[in-house]
């Protein structure tokens, strides 16, 4: 069994039934920057997260939280 932390970024897009390209156009970014970021392949900025917060109606501690 894979023990990898749970992706918050990809929990809540799950859970407002949004994907991964929805948040990328939300963002103005490319769809490959936003799955690097549901994959743990990269970690977004601090000002990236607060968008991402904004665009998901979350608050930053829901995107980073255990």
């Amino acid at each position: 069994m894979d023990n990898k932390p749970l992706n918050r970024i990809k929990v809540m897009l799950a859970e407002r039934m949004m994907t991964n390209k929805d948040l990328a156009e939300m963002l103005g970014k490319d769809p490959a920057t936003v799955s690097k970021w549901v994959t743990n392949t990269s970690q977004p900025s601090l000002e990236n997260l607060i968008e991402i917060a904004r665009c998901l109606k979350c608050e930053i501690n829901d995107l980073v939280r255990t």
